[in-house]
């Protein structure tokens, strides 16, 4: 069993972020933050986090700013970046974490661009274990036909919408709402051919080599946004680790479609999520 308590922590800059603690009956052996993909909502990754806490993690999920419980009452000209997930957020659910469970091993699990966030942390260096779940350099070139140009009309749409309504709806494709200012700078970064990599603006990338913990990053064979050469673009920042790459086929292990969101779906329990948890847990 898992005792699961909703909560918020302040972001970096002092904004609170809505979460969800679950915690295992008995002292946890580990502690988890997962980062949420983008445009996703911490629910998503209930059923996983009880599960790892029943495996005896104490697992931490939320809400960037501006998505789902983060909202503030109105997006227009609420003032946030894609880059302030990172460097403001998943830092600071860092720290919320390494502070709420001192001297417990914390692994940290990054969906999509929860995993990309992970490079660009100030802190990294106080993640043991990262588990990358469709992770990728997310340029759009690098997706498999024909949904790269499906992404890349959707973007090319959303930026109209963006300007129009001052955020962007969720109804254009993309999942819960988003800041204006999160979206315009991801479509800048989707349509650079290293995404964020080759981003002057962006002084955080000198973090990536501070990591040198263990880096398992999973592909699946039918996800078309996390192609293996995306996901191996962005593992070429990661220098100061030797990254661990797992390509998954979803017919091997008796499953239907997985995608690049499948992998959370309860009936992955005795596969996919039992295997994440095994690694994840080594250190403990």
């Amino acid at each position: 069993m898992a005792q699961i308590n909703d909560l918020s922590f302040a972001a970096r800059d002092g904004y609170r972020l809505a979460a969800t603690e679950f915690v295992p009956d008995g002292p946890p052996r580990a502690a988890t933050v997962i980062n949420s993909a983008t445009a996703v909502p911490r629910r998503i990754y209930r059923g996983f986090a009880t599960y790892l806490a029943e495996r005896g993690f104490a697992v931490l999920t939320y809400d960037y700013r501006g998505v789902a419980g983060s909202r503030p009452r109105s997006l227009v000209g609420f003032p946030a970046r894609m880059r302030d997930w990172a460097a403001l957020d998943v830092t600071a659910a860092v720290e919320h974490m390494r502070t709420r469970w001192p001297g417990l091993p914390l692994a940290a699990v990054g969906h999509s661009f929860g995993g990309q966030a992970i490079g660009l942390l100030s802190n990294n260096n106080a993640i043991s274990r990262i588990l990358m779940i469709a992770a990728q350099a997310g340029y759009w070139r690098l997706f498999r036909p024909p949904e790269n140009y499906r992404v890349l009309a959707m973007l090319n749409a959303g930026r109209l919408v963006t300007h129009a309504f001052g955020y962007t709806p969720g109804w254009t494709g993309i999942g819960e709402d988003l800041p204006k200012g999160v979206f315009l700078e991801w479509t800048k970064w989707v349509m650079s051919p290293r995404y964020f990599l080759d981003d002057p603006t962006l002084p955080e990338l000198a973090n990536f080599p501070h990591y040198r913990g263990a880096l398992r990053a999973l592909g699946i064979d039918d996800d078309p946004w996390a192609t293996p050469a995306a996901i191996d673009l962005l593992l070429s920042a990661f220098t100061g680790t030797r990254p661990e790459r797992i390509q998954i086929d979803p017919g091997k292990i008796g499953s239907g479609p997985i995608g690049h969101f499948g992998f959370f779906r309860p009936h992955h329990r005795d596969t996919l999520w039992r295997d994440a948890a095994d690694w994840l847990g080594e250190d403990s």
